[in-house]
């Protein structure tokens, strides 16, 4: 089992797509969240501006599904949060699960987040 990476604090995700290290797929999958607070859903999610963000609004837990119309093969999972922006909406805790279908997720990288100013979060989901 491998332990999450951390990529430079500020790196920047393009420059990393760019020069072959990472290549993004989620325009790939369909995305839905657990809830969102008006202007702080998905689109703020993936828009790739560091100034927005994804907001819950809502008992927990706070979910993001990202589901492959067709068998996918991720390697790693990039996740970026600054709890100085975020405040008490950064998450301390993420678990990354797969699976066939929404019924059937197991939990393949639990993962603590610590508070900083700024964390980029590479997980290597497979081994």
């Amino acid at each position: 089992m491998t332990t999450p990476n951390k990529t430079p604090p500020g790196a920047d995700p393009k420059q990393l797509e760019r020069t072959g290290t990472v290549r993004e797929i989620g325009s790939q999958a369909v995305w839905s969240l657990s809830s969102c607070k008006p202007g702080f859903g998905v689109d703020q999610l993936r828009d790739d501006n560091l100034e927005t963000y994804w907001q819950s609004d809502g008992s927990q837990p706070h979910l993001v599904n990202i589901q492959f119309r067709r068998k996918t093969t991720v390697k790693t999972l990039c996740i970026y949060a600054d709890y100085k922006s975020d405040e008490s909406y950064t998450p301390s805790k993420i678990s990354v699960r797969v699976g066939n279908n929404f019924h059937n997720l197991q939990e393949i990288r639990p993962c603590v987040l610590h508070e900083v100013n700024e964390e980029s979060m590479s997980f290597q989901v497979s081994e």
